[in-house]
């Protein structure tokens, strides 16, 4: 997907090789200036007379009509380009004969053949002004145009206005390779606008009427469609992009053609026309009706799932935001609503099949990687270690990233798909994982003979701490799965620990025996033994994450501490004399210090447990009774369930 967007970047002016000219867009008119000539009649000797005269002033350098992008009408109706101006104060016969020439040709009416050469040359607004002067005389029954008919008339008029017409179809083209045969166009199109407003507003007798309305600017809207269509259907000029499906591609050339072509329109296109023609909302809303049909005709048929999400993603993404990057596009487009890509109903069903889509592919994900899970407990092989712990990273990184980057991608689109697919995952993820803590169990209670069997709980237990960083970073409150999601991970957690455990506390239980069978005689010896098998079991411990090493030393410190006074409490140890109380008080003591020292330096956190062994020596060094009870009543209430 990101291999689409750095169209956005590209240069604003898309001038494409190859397009057709301005006079065969249609294809339809092979030679139109012939063949109107050919079925134009001679004119009168007079006309002759005169086209002779212009053909010598056209000799003349001053009295050439130059072309230029800024040419416009003077206030005497010709088309006067940018670097002409009337001739002032000329002296002497040359003037003379100049300004009597400029009064005959202002005197009589243009001929055909005059049109048409102006047409050739493509001088596009002259040739309608001298058009429109043709319609009035011919309207008019003047002796001059006697000789010319309505058909000549009209006839003209189509090689004009295919001649028009074509420019304006490629104005997106011509207004940088050719900006004066451009502003030519748009001028003649303005002439005729012009001419029908007059006539109309006029009320003229209705054989005057006979040419008008030309109606022109209903064509330049239909060829300005013409020109829309053509562009955004061509998708030969962008260039292919990797791994882009055909509907990719064509939604890449559609957001590229509009976006640039609108740059140019906003630029330089709409400063042109009149305010009435309102260029630029024209433009936009055929590219974007143009777009929107296609889009819509896309989300209609079967899309498979990668252009389900592309579309989705110029709909909701890309389409509304990327195209306002450019300031002066966002400037012009903020002032229209074209709404959006896709009807709102038609989007909800698209978006509904992207979720069901991803759900089911998530679902597939977790499945399979369950799987190879199961398969990998089964192999003679330890886990890996990373910094030291005991890790699967086929859990890790394929179930927790294939969630997090399919959330990642629907929030792309828009942050209101992202939630409900997040929702729709932690579902996925919830019954996942008790589908692992199931599995687990099981080879938990199977598999003890494995060679590997304590490194894999521990890989297991540790895999726990990545799934709950994830839950509780990424999954919100008040989603109810978040909760099941921390409840399963617990019970494998506490599970695994307790299996962990178990052999420890197995091989602790005989050495412990050992104070009452000896009376407490050697107190310090059997504590000794006891951290020393305690020490070796808590070596393999250390490839656990810290909290789960934590977790499981307090839980050691916890059972030593209990079990140690377990035995002290039983009714067969009786000591009656003060001396070997006070001996008993002094080893209960010294154990306690020990035991305390062993857990704190392996990172137990169980400070709330060094209290209670002290305060058991206390009682039986002491030989009130009174104090006795105050004592007992102390540590009841710190350690309620010491019964």
């Amino acid at each position: 997907m990101m291999k689409m967007l750095p169209f956005f970047q590209s240069d604003p002016i898309g001038i494409r090789n190859g397009t057709s000219g301005c006079n065969d867009v249609n294809g339809q008119l092979e030679n139109p200036l012939a063949s109107v000539a050919e079925h134009i009649p001679s004119c009168t000797s007079g006309d002759e007379t005169w086209s002779k005269d212009q053909e010598k002033m056209s000799e003349r350098p001053e009295a050439a009509c130059r072309t230029s992008r800024a040419s416009s009408i003077t206030s005497n109706g010709s088309c006067a380009s940018a670097g002409e101006s009337p001739e002032k104060g000329k002296k002497g016969i040359k003037g003379i004969l100049t300004s009597a020439l400029k009064k005959m040709r202002k005197a009589r009416p243009p001929s055909v053949k005059q049109v048409m050469d102006l047409i050739e040359k493509q001088k596009l607004c002259d040739a309608v002004q001298h058009l429109i002067a043709l319609e009035k005389n011919v309207s008019g029954k003047s002796e001059e145009a006697l000789t010319i008919t309505q058909q000549d008339i009209e006839s003209i008029c189509d090689v004009l206005k295919h001649k028009v017409f074509s420019v304006l179809k490629d104005s997106v083209l011509l207004v940088r390779t050719n900006p004066e045969l451009l502003q030519q166009a748009i001028d003649a199109l303005k002439e005729q606008e012009k001419e029908d407003h007059n006539c109309t507003s006029e009320n003229l007798p209705e054989q005057n009427m006979q040419f008008r309305p030309r109606k022109w600017k209903d064509l330049w809207m239909a060829t300005v469609k013409e020109s829309v269509d053509t562009r955004m259907k061509d998708t030969s000029h962008t260039p292919r992009t990797e791994n882009l499906s055909a509907v990719g591609q064509k939604l890449l050339h559609m957001g590229k053609t509009m976006k640039e072509d609108l740059m140019v329109v906003a630029q330089y296109i709409k400063h042109l026309y009149p305010p009435e023609f309102d260029v630029f909302r024209t433009y936009a809303e055929l590219y974007h009706h143009h777009f929107a049909s296609l889009a819509k005709k896309a989300a209609e048929s079967q899309l498979d799932d990668k252009d389900v999400y592309l579309l989705l993603s110029w709909v909701h993404n890309i389409y509304p935001k990327d195209m306002r990057k450019d300031r002066v596009l966002a400037e012009e487009l903020e002032k229209l609503e074209l709404g959006s890509l896709l009807p709102l109903s038609l989007s909800k069903e698209l978006e509904k099949k992207y979720l069901e889509s991803e759900e089911a592919t998530i679902k597939n994900v977790l499945s399979k990687c369950l799987e190879k899970e199961i398969q990998r407990w089964k192999e003679d092989k330890e886990p890996e270690k990373l910094n030291g712990h005991f890790q699967s990273e086929l859990l890790a990184i394929i179930v927790i990233q294939s969630i997090y980057n399919s959330q990642m991608r629907a929030r792309d689109i828009n942050v209101t798909l992202g939630e409900e697919l997040s929702c729709r995952l932690s579902t996925e993820l919830a019954a996942f994982l008790r589908s692992y803590k199931d599995a687990f169990e099981d080879f938990k209670e199977k598999g003890k003979k494995h060679k590997h069997y304590r490194p894999v709980l521990i890989a297991n237990i540790n895999n726990c701490c990545n799934f709950r960083d994830y839950t509780e970073k990424n999954i919100a409150e008040k989603d109810d799965n978040k909760e099941r999601i921390l409840s399963t991970l617990r019970d494998i957690e506490l599970s695994s620990e307790d299996v962990l455990l178990q052999q420890l506390f197995a091989q602790l239980k005989p050495i412990y025996k050992k104070f009452t069978e000896n009376k407490w005689e050697c107190s310090n010896e059997i504590m000794n033994e006891i951290i020393k098998m305690t020490s070796n079991h808590i070596s393999e411990l250390r490839t656990l994450k810290d909290p789960f090493y934590h977790s499981v030393i307090e839980k050691i410190h916890i059972r030593l501490v209990k079990d140690y006074i377990v035995r002290l409490l039983k009714k067969k140890v009786s000591m009656k004399s003060p001396t070997q109380q006070q001996n008993l008080a002094q080893s209960i003591s010294k154990n306690a210090a020990d035991l305390e020292a062993f857990c704190t330096s392996n990172g137990s956190k169980a400070t709330w447990l060094n209290s209670v062994l002290p305060k058991l020596a206390e009682i039986i060094r002491l030989q009130d009774t009174g104090a006795i009870k105050i004592e007992v009543a102390t540590l009841a209430t710190a350690y309620p369930d010491i019964r």
